[in-house]
Formats: C-alpha cells, structure tokens, sequence
C-alpha cells in the first residue's frame, strides 16, 4: 500500500530545500527525496515529526489516498461562491 504525503508542496510553499528540512527533523537530506518521490514511507516518529514542524495534522501531511489536486480543490471553491 502507497503512503502519499504533500512533503513537496510544503516545503515549497515555505521555501526549503531538501537539506534544511532535512535538519529540521535529524533525517539525511536524501531521506526527504525519498519520500518525496513515494521510494520510502516515514516512520510514525518522523511523520509526527514533519507534521510538527510545518504545524499541520498528521492527515493533512500523510494520506492512505491521492491528495486532491489543490487547483482542483481551488477551482471547487470558486463555483461554490
């Protein structure tokens, strides 16, 4: 089973790169590549641990299902206004 996660798009939206993230929670840069990419899930220690430091829920980090597009999600919320 594929754990799916929005590493990237956080760490984007705060702009880091791999390396400082990687410092922030005591993973090797390459580790966060690796789950970026979906090679490696996290640990439940390192999840909880990113999902710390950029101040989300768990579920909003980490997910058993594809996150919805966010222009999709973006695009919802203009039809419903």
């Amino acid at each position: 089973m594929s754990v799916h996660n929005r590493i990237a798009v956080l760490r984007a939206e705060r702009g880091l790169s791999r390396k400082q993230l990687a410092l922030a929670v005591d993973v090797n840069y390459q580790t966060i590549g690796y789950l970026e990419r979906g090679n490696y899930n996290a640990s439940l220690e390192l999840a909880l641990k990113l999902a710390s430091y950029f101040e989300l829920p768990l579920e909003m980090v980490f997910s058993l299902e594809p996150f919805e597009m966010l222009s999709a999600q973006v695009q919802m919320k203009t039809k419903d206004h």
